[in-house]
């Protein structure tokens, strides 16, 4: 009689199944604080911050030089000031989204954020911020030259710019800044945006104007096509129906369409 050896074979243990940790996402206000100083933290933007100040004070000071003191009022310092910091600002906003692709952070950061749309949100978050800061400066500025202009004189000073005239070139500022914004999604590169944004502020005016001079039609609907033409009634205290349209149609042809092309190209493009 033989004896049979039983072997016991070892039970398979069931697979143990990991949950992966999930992660709370980067809360939204901080992406919009990292964007803030990621736009003043440049060499290029802190020096542009220097030089809205500095054209502030200068701007201030030429009014009261040059100016004629008993007719100035708060409207000449405001516009003064406010001039040259909506031609620079926008610059700001460019930059914004195109330095990311110029200095080559773009991987980095959508690497820490995968969601693009969250990153530009952020963006647009600031650029409109900035807009708004920037002008209250120039509205504090455009105070403080007639406090002056009135103590100098020795009368009291001049008030002449209503709360609905404000509120309407608030809004042309930020028209500006969102034309520079859309110009960094649409090119995603600072000196073609820096260019574009130039040739739109000081070459496409020219040329309208021309065209304004020598055609009777453009002169009767440029503002229809024309974003510069169209907001310069934005700066008197009354805005017609028909110009409140005209804006519409301008800015839709130059600021929303090409926005959402250049949106749609960012959100498919390939990061390196």
């Amino acid at each position: 009689m033989s004896a049979t050896t039983v072997t016991s074979q070892p039970t398979a243990r069931p697979a143990v199944r990991r949950e992966r940790a999930v992660h709370a996402p980067i809360p939204f206000r901080r992406l919009v604080s990292v964007e803030w100083r990621k736009m003043f933290d440049t060499r290029s933007g802190f020096w542009l911050l220097v030089a809205i100040a500095a054209l502030a004070v200068i701007a201030t000071g030429a009014t009261l030089v040059f100016g004629n003191r008993d007719n100035l009022g708060y409207g000449s310092f405001a516009s003064a000031v406010g001039v040259p910091i909506t031609v620079i600002l926008p610059v700001l906003g460019a930059l914004s989204v195109s330095s990311e692709w110029g200095q080559r952070t773009a991987l980095t950061t959508f690497t820490l954020v995968p969601s693009r749309g969250r990153v530009i949100a952020a963006k647009l978050v600031t650029v409109v911020t900035v807009g708004l800061a920037s002008l209250v400066v120039a509205l504090a500025a455009g105070a403080v030259g007639n406090l002056l202009n009135g103590a100098i004189i020795g009368h009291a000073p001049l008030w002449d710019v209503s709360w609905r005239t404000i509120l309407q070139i608030v809004l042309v500022d930020q028209i500006g800044m969102l034309m520079g914004f859309m110009l960094g999604v649409l090119f995603r590169s600072s000196p073609g945006a820096i260019v574009g944004y130039f040739v739109y502020a000081l070459v496409l005016p020219g040329v309208s104007g021309a065209l304004a001079s020598a055609q009777q039609w453009w002169a009767d609907h440029a503002a229809w096509f024309d974003l510069r033409t169209a907001s310069i009634p934005l700066y008197d205290s009354g805005v017609t129906g028909q110009e409140w349209a005209q804006l519409g149609v301008a800015t839709l042809i130059w600021l929303v369409l090409p926005l959402a092309i250049g949106l749609r190209m960012l959100m498919r493009s390939e990061v390196k």
